[in-house]
C-alpha cells in the first residue's frame, strides 16, 4: 500500500533570451504555485546550481507527512523533480529503483501543465502498468473525461483525507473533504528533508533575493477574497469556481508554527522564513500572533499580504519582530478593473499610503499586478503602467492573466458574465491562455509601445 508523491519534472526546451539571443530552458513550476506557469530559467535539467523561481509543493509536503503518520513513514515516498531540476532521465532512473515498492503515485496537476502530465501520466502507465496513478490539484475540478485505463483517482482540493480513501479502495473522482481547523493544527508538520530543503527560492520581497536557503511555510490555508484567477482559494480550499460562494480561513495556532519554525531552523540552517499562504494578515490578532511567534527567532522573515487587513500599527509589529517585507497583491493600476473585474474591492489611494508606511518601517514591499484580464482595455493597462510609476514599490511583478480550471475566470467559458465580476466579459478581445509567462511575453511589446 505504499505511495509516492511526485512533482515531476516539466521542461519545454531551449529559447532564445536578451540581446546576446543566449538560450536557456523554458521549464515549469506546478505544485505550490497558485498560477503554475512556464518561464525561462537559468538551471538546466540535472542541473539546479542557479537559483530559479520554485516554491515549495505545500498541498503535496502536508500529505506526505499526514500519510506517512496513518500508514508508516516507510510506506511514503516523495519526489520533488522541479526542485531537484531533474531532467526525464534521472526521473524515470528514480521510478526503476522503487518501482516493486509502491502502488500508487500522485501527481498534483494544473490546467497550464496539464497536457505535458497527462502525456507523461500515459508514459509512466506503459512503463509501469501496476502502478496506480492519482490526479490532484486544480485540473481534478474540470470537466475532463477521465480515462480509467490510465488515471485510478482523482481527488478535489487539498488531498490529505482523500488520499487516505484511495488507499482504502476508493477510485474515481473523490469530492472536496478538506481538514477542520482541528485537524490540520493537530497534523504532523509538513515533510522536509536533507536533499530538497535548499532548493526553494523565491526572489521576492528583496532582500530575499540573497537569503538562502529559504524555508517556504503557511500559518493558514484559504483567502476569504475573490479575485476572479486566483486558484487556491477556489480549487483546492475551497469548492467556489463561479465566486459566489462562501470561503473561509483556517488559520494554524501560534504553538503549531512555532513548532515549525524551530524545527525547520533546528534541522537546517535556513536564512530566511516566508510565509506564502493566500493572504497572510488576515486579522490583526493572527498577524500580532505569528508576529510574536517570530520574536523567538533571530531570522529575517517576509509574507504574502494585503493592504488593508491590518492596522497601521500592526505593521509596525510586524517590522519590530524581523519581517523584512512583504507582498502586496494589487492586481491592477485601474480602481475599475480592481472592483469590478478582479473583485478585489481594494481602494488604490489606501494602498499607495500603506506601501508608504510600510516602506518607513524599512520593510520592502514588492507589488503585482496582472495583464490581460477579461474587460480589460489597453488604457487601463496603460494605467497599471503608470500607477507603478507612481507608487514606491521596492520591486514589483507583471504577468499576463492565466486561465485555470476551477475559478471564476475560467468559469468564463459557460457564463457571458459572472453576478460578481459585472465588468469581466470574454469577448474578442479575450486572450485565453493557460499559461501566464507565454501571455506575458505576447503583452509586453504591445504594452512597451506606448
Amino acid at each position: 500500500m505504499a505511495i509516492l508523491f511526485s512533482n515531476p519534472p516539466w521542461w519545454e526546451g531551449k529559447e532564445s533570451r536578451g540581446f546576446l539571443r543566449k538560450k536557456r530552458w523554458r521549464r515549469g513550476v506546478r505544485a505550490g504555485s497558485r498560477w503554475p506557469f512556464t518561464y525561462q530559467g537559468r538551471c538546466t535539467p540535472d542541473n539546479p546550481r542557479a537559483h530559479d523561481y520554485i516554491p515549495y509543493p505545500f498541498f503535496m509536503g502536508y500529505a506526505t507527512t499526514y500519510i506517512g503518520k496513518e500508514i508508516g513513514k516507510d510506506k511514503v515516498f516523495f519526489r520533488d523533480s522541479i526542485a531537484l531540476s531533474e531532467s526525464y532521465k534521472s526521473f524515470y532512473k528514480y521510478l526503476d529503483s522503487i518501482s516493486n515498492k509502491i502502488e500508487y503515485l500522485l501527481i498534483e496537476s494544473a490546467t497550464p501543465s496539464w497536457e505535458h502530465d497527462y502525456n507523461l501520466i500515459k508514459e509512466i502507465k506503459k512503463k509501469y502498468p501496476k502502478l496506480k496513478i492519482i490526479v490532484a490539484g486544480p485540473i481534478s475540478t474540470s470537466d475532463e473525461k477521465w480515462d480509467s485505463q490510465f488515471i485510478h483517482a482523482v481527488l478535489k482540493g487539498e488531498y490529505e483525507k482523500n488520499v487516505l480513501k484511495v488507499l482504502k479502495g476508493q477510485n474515481g473522482v473523490i469530492e472536496h473533504d478538506l481538514l477542520t481547523k482541528d485537524e490540520m493544527n493537530n497534523a504532523p508538520l509538513p515533510y522536509y528533508d536533507e536533499t530538497i530543503f535548499d532548493k526553494y527560492f523565491d526572489g521576492n520581497p528583496i532582500p530575499m533575493n540573497k537569503l538562502y536557503p529559504q524555508a517556504h511555510i503557511w500559518s493558514s490555508r484559504g483567502c476569504p477574497f475573490k479575485c476572479i484567477f486566483c486558484v487556491w482559494p477556489a480549487a483546492m480550499t475551497g469548492n467556489d469556481p463561479h465566486g459566489d460562494g462562501k470561503r473561509s480561513v483556517r488559520q494554524y495556532t501560534p504553538d503549531y508554527v512555532e513548532n515549525l519554525v524551530k524545527e525547520l531552523t533546528g534541522r537546517f540552517k535556513f536564512e530566511a522564513i516566508y510565509f506564502d499562504d493566500d493572504t497572510f494578515n488576515i486579522g490583526n490578532r493572527h498577524t500580532e500572533n505569528m508576529s510574536e511567534v517570530m520574536s523567538k527567532f533571530n531570522i529575517p522573515w517576509f509574507a504574502m499580504c494585503r493592504a488593508d487587513t491590518s492596522k497601521k500599527e500592526t505593521w509596525s509589529k510586524m517590522a519590530d519582530s524581523g519581517c523584512k517585507g512583504v507582498k502586496l497583491g494589487v492586481e491592477s493600476g485601474s480602481q475599475v478593473v480592481v472592483d469590478k473585474i478582479v473583485n478585489k474591492h481594494l481602494d488604490l489611494k489606501y494602498l499607495s499610503e500603506i506601501v508608504s508606511h510600510i516602506r518607513s518601517l524599512n520593510m520592502s514591499v514588492h507589488g503585482t499586478f496582472t495583464y490581460g484580464l477579461p474587460g480589460e482595455t489597453k488604457d487601463d493597462m496603460i494605467k497599471t503602467k503608470k500607477f507603478i510609476q507612481d507608487t514606491k514599490f521596492s520591486t514589483v511583478q507583471e504577468s499576463g492573466t492565466a486561465e485555470i480550471e476551477g475559478t471564476p475566470l475560467h468559469a468564463l467559458i459557460n457564463e457571458q458574465k459572472l453576478s460578481t465580476y459585472p465588468g469581466a466579459i470574454a469577448d474578442e478581445n479575450y486572450d485565453r491562455q493557460k499559461d501566464g509567462g507565454k501571455k506575458w511575453q505576447s503583452l509586453v511589446k504591445e504594452l512597451q509601445n506606448n
